[in-house]
């Protein structure tokens, strides 16, 4: 038997034409669209990670969410652009044009349909420079209102992991072992970073007031950059419940924006 999302009952491709049809005050309704990634994540886990994570947030966070408040899902877009990734086995990216197309054709169907606000759950960060633009784009072209979901928690790491951990990293790998089962290696997790705290100097590649492009290669030779090996089944569970509560929070108030502002 196939199993669908446990969020199905808001689950666009779940729905009948008939009953997408009937959804009453579509302008109103915001359409929650998951983005993430195939690539590589270490030695450790395995490449769908940010894909897998999307889905288990909003699979945790939308039961939570009370019925009466009207909120659906499309279809994720999971190959995002990975191309930073590039040499390591797994992955798998698009474009800059190809996932802006993407994301543009279907609002432009959404749109088509009656639904006039869309908010991109993204969970890989090679993304967000392209959807940023392409949701002005889509806000312009089309007159949908377009935002970024995202969940306010914020865990407790170390400075240096807060600053330089950004990939298959001490949270992606804790949260990891609590969703999923035999799918992460505790063995093969280790500590890479790309710059250390208190080094002189502003250039850094994340979070510093000059910044540089890189390639995952160009900081890591296993596709970790962060410590890894600090995570625990432990941490996962609290993090991720805490996530998911906020997340809930921000998709009920979501929903609450989208309709003040299809009744201006």
């Amino acid at each position: 038997m196939m199993t669908l999302p446990k969020y199905r009952s808001r689950y666009l491709p779940a729905m009948t034409q008939g009953q997408i049809a009937a959804i009453a005050d579509k302008e109103s309704v915001p359409v929650i669209i998951p983005t993430g990634a195939i690539e590589q994540h270490g030695p450790h886990l395995p490449v769908g990670v940010d894909s897998i994570l999307g889905q288990a947030y909003l699979g945790a966070a939308l039961p939570l969410v009370p019925d009466d408040v009207p909120v659906l899902v499309a279809p994720p877009i999971t190959i995002g652009k990975s191309d930073e990734h590039r040499g390591f086995p797994g992955t798998l990216f698009v474009s800059t044009k190809t996932l802006g197309r993407l994301l543009t054709s279907i609002a432009s169907q959404l749109h088509g349909w009656g639904f006039r606000t869309i908010a991109i759950l993204n969970t890989h960060g090679g993304n967000i420079s392209v959807l940023r633009y392409t949701m002005r784009q889509i806000q312009v072209e089309l007159g949908m209102r377009t935002v970024f979901l995202t969940s306010k928690y914020k865990p407790a790491l170390s400075l240096q992991e807060e600053t330089f951990g950004f990939h298959a990293n001490e949270w992606e790998t804790s949260i990891m072992l609590e969703v999923t089962e035999g799918m992460v290696d505790l063995s093969q997790a280790g500590c890479e970073y790309p710059a250390r705290l208190g080094e002189t100097g502003i250039l850094r590649p994340e979070g510093a007031p000059a910044t540089y492009t890189w390639v995952t290669g160009d900081l890591s030779k296993t596709g970790i950059v962060g410590d890894a090996a600090a995570a625990t089944a432990e941490k996962g569970k609290e993090w991720f419940q805490n996530y998911t509560q906020s997340l809930a929070e921000e998709i009920t108030k979501l929903s609450a924006w989208a309709k003040d502002q299809a009744g201006k």
